[in-house]
């Protein structure tokens, strides 16, 4: 029977053209197939000889032929993948989940971590299986606005078993610290923390995995573009031009590690006053739009500042559960309607939609 040692000590025998040093130890053997007398052997080879390759590939196939019991030999020469395409290929995906999904700002006190958790309450709403990982570790406020306490567990795995409320299930650093106490870390540790979140949280079969992720574009937002293989990025933004421009770098730092953006949500967009109806554009409006229009990405849609959003946090009971009639509650809602994945239908589907879907498809 034909085993791998026995392929890698007949490769050991060939030497790299014009040196006296093997292939093997080279580290040129990337892969060995052995299919009952057949043998497939990749190697991996940065050189532009012609003359050196062929002679490479013959004496490799005929070190690896003269092997007892093998019928036949393939030798396949390609180059290694470059340090950006090895950093790709170490990126992975968290078992059970089908989608991973960023919420990020680039500047603070824009309501991300409220925009988060009221789409992940609308999502879940359609029957979506949700999850919501609050990868905020200096201001984990996501237990607070899901009415979640504690500290969680782990189960026979040795997994943490995540808290679940409203139908999402949620994961923050903010279970594991008083809520009084800082988190005074720095960037290696913050990085550590959200790798642990990837790996040794049991979040299950998920339809969608939103991240919360802290305002701007520093370790936290490196760390999981890094380890984790996003399927998109959603931009929190409020309309005023200081907002704007810092969320315009946070979605430039996404395309730059080649994460689909999905869209911007302008939040605070505007307010209407409960008494005579007057709309009041506070931060200025359709701002958001316009820099969407411009650097072409989806424009996901517009929430309202209202205080019924404001005291859902702060009681930890999503607007859409507090108020799900409301204005501000079908604005969430009609948001999420465009993150699902659905097909389209027919001539009339909505251009919006089809450029969402082109981007989870990437």
């Amino acid at each position: 029977m034909i085993t791998e040692s026995d392929v890698r000590k007949a490769l050991s025998t060939v030497k790299f053209p014009g040196y006296s040093r093997d292939i093997v130890s080279f580290g040129m053997v990337s892969k060995i197939d052995i299919d009952g007398s057949q043998v497939s052997v990749v190697l991996s080879v940065t050189s532009s000889d012609a003359a050196k390759l062929e002679q490479l590939h013959m004496d490799a196939a005929r070190a690896v032929g003269s092997l007892p019991g093998v019928s036949a030999v393939t030798v396949d020469i390609k180059e290694p993948p470059s340090s950006a395409q090895q950093a790709e290929e170490r990126k992975r995906s968290i078992k059970g989940v089908d989608r991973a999904i960023a919420v990020g700002s680039g500047k603070g006190g824009v309501g991300k971590t409220t925009v988060a958790v009221n789409l992940a309450v609308a999502l879940a709403e359609r029957g979506q299986r949700v999850g919501l990982l609050d990868a905020d570790v200096y201001g984990p406020n996501v237990p607070r606005m899901m009415g979640l306490d504690g500290q969680p567990e782990a189960n026979a795995d040795g997994k943490i078993v995540p808290f679940e409320n409203y139908g999402v299930r949620v994961m923050s650093m903010g279970f594991f610290v008083n809520a009084d106490t800082p988190v005074i870390w720095r960037g290696p540790m913050v990085g550590k923390l959200i790798e642990q979140f990837i790996n040794d949280v049991d979040w299950g079969n998920l339809d969608i995995l939103l991240i919360d992720l802290p305002p701007g574009t520093g370790d936290a937002q490196l760390s999981l573009s890094q380890l984790l293989a996003l399927d998109g990025a959603i931009i929190v933004s409020t309309p005023q031009k200081v907002a704007l421009e810092d969320a315009i770098k946070g979605l430039l730092m996404f395309q730059k590690v080649n994460v689909p953006i999905l869209g911007v949500i302008e939040n605070m967009s505007y307010f209407v006053c409960p008494h005579c109806g007057e709309r009041t554009d506070i931060f200025d409006n359709g701002q958001t739009a316009k820099e969407c229009e411009r650097l072409h990405v989806p424009f996901l849609g517009e929430i309202p500042l209202d205080p019924s959003i404001r005291r859902g946090g702060d009681e930890g009971r999503p607007v859409l559960t507090i108020a799900p009639d409301s204005a501000q509650a079908r604005a969430f809602r009609d948001i999420a309607e465009r993150l699902l994945p659905r097909p389209a239908r027919g001539p009339t589907a909505s251009p919006l939609l089809n450029s969402i879907l082109g981007n989870l498809k990437k």
